[in-house]
């Protein structure tokens, strides 16, 4: 099983965005997720460290600049997506990555918080 770091770049950019009010609080994250092309478009006008910003783990081990380097996606690469944000907490969870878990845990309260 892959281990994975919590992306610190990732809960900054996230929570800049729910300071700015870009999120989406009832959403379908089956159906919003982001998919194969719509990553390979956001790389095409992006930099890596950009897109790391969307994940808010970091897979120890995997090359840098690489997809497989980052996991747990949380937003549609324009805003936070609540049901993101739970996706997150529960995969973290179900697979033990308890750093991951609470930092998107963290993450949800504070979008809570925000959108009152």
């Amino acid at each position: 099983m892959a281990s994975y770091s919590v992306n610190l770049a990732a809960v900054a950019r996230a929570r800049r965005l729910i300071e700015a009010r870009q999120y989406v609080l009832d959403s379908d994250w089956g159906v919003v997720q982001p998919r194969a092309t719509d990553e390979n478009g956001y790389l095409d006008r992006h930099s890596w460290h950009e897109y790391g910003e969307w994940f808010l783990g970091r897979t120890e081990g995997a090359n840098e600049e690489t997809k497989a380097r980052y996991a747990f996606v949380y937003g549609d690469f324009r805003r936070v997506h609540r049901s993101g944000l739970v996706a997150c907490v529960y995969r973290a969870s179900e697979w033990r990555h308890k750093d991951v878990e609470l930092a998107a845990h963290d993450l949800l309260q504070v979008l809570d918080q925000n959108a009152g």
